[in-house]
């Protein structure tokens, strides 16, 4: 437990940057034309209190990462958003709040090579042990691939760019909290037993994708798109959830072990690939620091529910 992974950037030098001495913030009007198409209020799915086993012995899983022992754990009844928080979503907040992510207020993020402009790629500098990821200037909730480009158009995709930090300031505004680990997991499993995705046994059952990953070869050839895709693009399954796999890795609030406190991010994401990385299972797990910003990673909100 606590090692690096392949497509988490854990440990690369995103924690104790020193702050940007410029803030310029979202356009105005960019930020008022995504903040428009947010929902009036969140869309939460009540979950039942439950005991459930949790973790993964399969042969599929990370022993490192702590997938296992599988055992017993308990949710008291819960709500979960039926999504991750959207970009319109969260420029709501913003435009509310002022906020300013650290992604900002550092003066950067990690951006996935492939969704960089030619010019962009050779101009930032790569992640030494993982070379797909640049750590791109500019690069923002409202600017997901650096300065050169824009959210405009996906109001309704997961907003990414933002820390764990980011994260826990929407959820208070917005009445809610991120979720413990475990809520997370028995939410994922949809009320299945020890399947490794949230509609069953098999990743691609008939052929057919259930979640947005990367396909083809990892990480220079693609064979589709590469980056996020609605919030909603696949789903709901089991409790009435979308994209819980896949698409982009959601913070929790919990600690990755007892001498690890970085924070746990579940899910996997559109990088994940099983060439190098499986982590878009149910049970599969990461971490990183709570300041960290990455292109693949954004957040769901839960509130609790009177018993």
């Amino acid at each position: 437990m606590g090692v690096a992974h392949e497509e988490s950037p854990a440990e690369v030098g995103m924690s104790g940057r020193k702050p940007s001495a410029d803030v310029p913030g979202p356009d105005p009007v960019l930020l008022a034309a995504l903040a428009s198409q947010a929902p009036d209020r969140l869309e939460v799915i009540g979950l039942p209190g439950a005991t459930f086993r949790m973790g993964s012995d399969d042969p599929l899983a990370y022993s490192e990462d702590g997938e296992g022992p599988v055992r017993e754990a308990h949710v008291a009844a819960f709500g979960l958003g039926r999504t991750t928080v959207t970009v319109a979503q969260f420029a709501a907040f913003v435009t509310a709040t002022g906020h300013i992510t650290d992604a900002e207020r550092l003066g950067d993020s990690l951006v996935f090579t492939g969704l960089l402009s030619p010019e962009l790629r050779a101009a930032t500098p790569t992640v030494v042990a993982t070379p797909w990821w640049h750590q791109v200037a500019g690069a923002t909730w409202f600017c997901p691939e650096g300065p050169d480009s824009t959210a405009e158009g996906r109001a309704d995709h997961p907003v990414t760019h933002v820390s764990r930090r980011d994260a826990r300031a929407y959820a208070g505004w917005a009445g809610a909290r991120l979720p413990t680990e475990t809520e997370w997991e028995y939410a994922a499993r949809g009320g299945l037993e020890q399947q490794p995705y949230p509609w069953g046994a098999v990743r691609e059952p008939e052929g057919q994708a259930l979640m947005n990953t990367f396909a083809g070869v990892f990480p220079d050839g693609p064979t589709k798109p590469v980056g996020t895709m609605p919030a909603d693009a696949f789903g709901p399954f089991g409790f009435g959830l979308c994209n819980m796999t896949g698409n982009v890795w959601e913070w929790t609030s919990d600690a990755f072990s007892p001498g690890d406190h970085r924070a746990v991010l579940r899910g996997g994401s559109y990088m994940c690939h099983d060439s190098y990385c499986r982590r878009y299972r149910t049970s599969a797990r990461t971490a990183s620091t709570e300041d960290t910003s990455l292109g693949h990673t954004g957040f769901r909100v839960a509130v609790d529910i009177a018993s």
